[in-house]
């Protein structure tokens, strides 16, 4: 994949962003529950979707938000404020809105070829606890 430059990949729509993000987001967590537990699909999906979750990404969103550059709170703050956001089945519509900042930032560095950040907040969220 051909790394964007941080100019080019502003040109892109929060929302653009944030769908490749999720994406991401989930390869991520994903291969992190693979590796962890050699285990039926149906477990590894229940584990999955306990990290994949607008709740859950909500508490991401308060949890790295104090250790992110200014350059990332920026593209945080343009997902979180991105318009054409639909309502949201099964979150309320804060944490949907966070949990679009997220992958927002997530498509923002994976387009930027910046993956040792990446790591760098996987290796935070799994600390998270799930309340």
């Amino acid at each position: 994949m051909k790394t964007l430059t941080e100019r080019e990949a502003n040109q892109y729509s929060p929302l653009s962003l944030a769908f490749l993000g999720d994406c991401i987001y989930e390869k991520y967590v994903r291969e992190h529950i693979v590796l962890l537990a050699n285990t039926n699909v149906s477990n590894l999906h229940n584990m999955s979707t306990k990290k994949v979750c607008a709740k859950f990404q909500s508490l991401v969103y308060e949890e790295i938000i104090g250790i992110l550059t200014e350059r990332e709170v920026d593209i945080l703050k343009r997902g979180r404020n991105a318009k054409g956001i639909s309502s949201p089945k099964n979150a309320n519509i804060i944490d949907y809105r966070k949990a679009t900042a997220v992958e927002c930032l997530f498509g923002y560095l994976y387009l930027t070829g910046n993956e040792d950040r990446l790591l760098e907040l996987m290796n935070i969220i799994w600390n998270i606890e799930i309340n």
